[in-house]
């Protein structure tokens, strides 16, 4: 897995994905990013890097108690 940046056009990109986001409720924004983190693990194809990166991003993420 990959922890450095390696994105070429790293603001290019979060520019597109907001405006992919743009005018969709947020069902259908929620749909899109799952549409694309299934693409984008397709591309990777490796089951032990995209395990590395589920293990990575959940890292600092606290689950939400209660209602």
């Amino acid at each position: 897995m990959r922890t450095t940046p390696h994105l070429q056009d790293a603001d290019g990109f979060y520019e597109q994905l907001l405006d992919a986001h743009t005018g969709l409720s947020r069902q259908q924004s929620e749909l899109l990013n799952a549409r694309l983190i299934l693409l984008l693990a397709n591309q990777v194809g490796d089951a032990r890097v995209l395990q590395e990166c589920l293990r990575a991003a959940a890292a600092d993420v606290t689950p939400k108690i209660g209602p």
